[in-house]
């Protein structure tokens, strides 16, 4: 099977607040869905200057429309929505990835950092799984260029999930009847299809049908009558201070990596972020801007599980980023626009199947 194109560019607006740049850049197809680009023109504000006063005059956000990717195959998906929530590709039989990424809790688990084999604690919080699969790159670092490799990360991660190496994988998955027949026909041109590669490329085909859809949606669609008078307020707020620079794309965030705590250091500096993959010193303390889709209900926040509420992050981020105190007002607005963007899932697609037996 073909799989779809991975999504490889960057997108942000830019202003003085943001060392200097001046520039628009749209980002190239994900793959998966509707790609957009704000041009905001005059109302884009930095933190430098004075934000205009809010309006309801959206007639500079553009949306552009890229052909969605092929469906993914069925019998990827079927064994892929097994695998995801079977615990025995654990050291211990215990934890499945539907244990940190919970599917009916918007796919994380709620804590600043989720617990591995043995009680073995992570040290950054769990990112959700839902409108990941068109984000640059996977993980807070961007380590992972797609979900397929994602998904076979941590199975094997001694803080995670622990399995030793492939070989212990694959012993477990051949001892189930119902997966030898799965894998065989999910993948009939492997010449040893139950492989660790395959497990991640089932599970990403099962996470590419994590999507949600929301009022926002609706909104970049064109219906700005889908959010209410204070949302659209909240929204231009989010423009004019320049939150926009780097929170861009349909899920607002995910497509660029950025330096956190731009305008002052950020409190937390044991976690250097990307230069701990790349070694490369600029990237110190940059991770992978998060998605704002669902955000109000993915708490506690940032890399570190910093922030427990969403106005507390907002003001962190006015503070850090921007240089900016934002005032309560300005925060609640904001955080109303935010919740805009919460999108139940599928039911049906999200509910845990029974497992096959061994």
């Amino acid at each position: 099977m073909t799989r779809p194109r991975r999504y490889r560019g960057t997108s942000f607006v830019a202003c003085a607040s943001h060392g200097g740049r001046d520039m628009k850049r749209i980002p190239r197809a994900t793959g998966r869905v509707t790609v957009w680009a704000l041009v905001v023109g005059p109302l884009l504000g930095c933190a430098s200057t004075a934000p205009p006063v809010p309006s309801d005059n959206f007639a500079n956000l553009q949306v552009a429309a890229e052909a969605i990717s092929p469906p993914q195959d069925p019998n990827w998906v079927a064994l892929g929505r097994l695998l995801f929530h079977d615990p025995r590709l654990s050291k211990n039989h215990e934890l499945s990835c539907s244990t940190c990424h919970v599917l009916t809790k918007f796919g994380i688990d709620g804590k600043v950092v989720s617990s591995g084999v043995g009680g073995r604690q992570g040290r950054r919080n769990t990112p959700t799984v839902f409108n990941a699969a068109t984000h640059i790159a996977q993980f807070w670092d961007g380590r992972a260029a797609d979900v397929e490799e994602q998904a076979a990360g941590p199975i094997m991660n001694p803080v995670e999930m622990d399995m030793p190496n492939e070989k212990a994988v694959v012993d477990v998955l051949v001892r189930v009847p119902p997966y030898v027949e799965m894998f065989h026909k999910a993948f009939p041109n492997d010449e040893h299809p139950i492989s660790l590669k395959n497990v991640g490329e089932a599970i990403g085909a099962f996470e590419r049908g994590l999507v949600t859809t929301s009022r926002w949606d609706k909104f970049i669609a064109g219906d700005h009558k889908a959010l209410t008078a204070r949302e659209r307020q909240g929204f231009g707020l989010f423009i004019q201070r320049g939150c926009i620079a780097c929170h861009t794309g349909p899920q607002a965030g995910g497509n660029s990596f950025q330096k956190v705590g731009t305008m002052f250091p950020w409190p937390n500096q044991t976690d250097q972020g990307r230069s701990e993959i790349t070694h490369f010193p600029p990237d110190r303390m940059v991770f992978k801007v998060p998605t704002l889709k669902n955000i109000a209900e993915t708490a506690p926040y940032f890399h570190d599980g910093s922030a427990k509420t969403l106005e507390e992050a907002i003001r962190l981020m006015g503070h850090h980023q921007l240089g900016v105190d934002l005032i309560k007002d300005d925060v609640d607005a904001i955080a109303a626009w935010m919740r805009s963007m919460t999108g139940e899932p599928d039911p049906a697609y999200v509910a845990a199947p029974p497992l096959p037996p061994s």
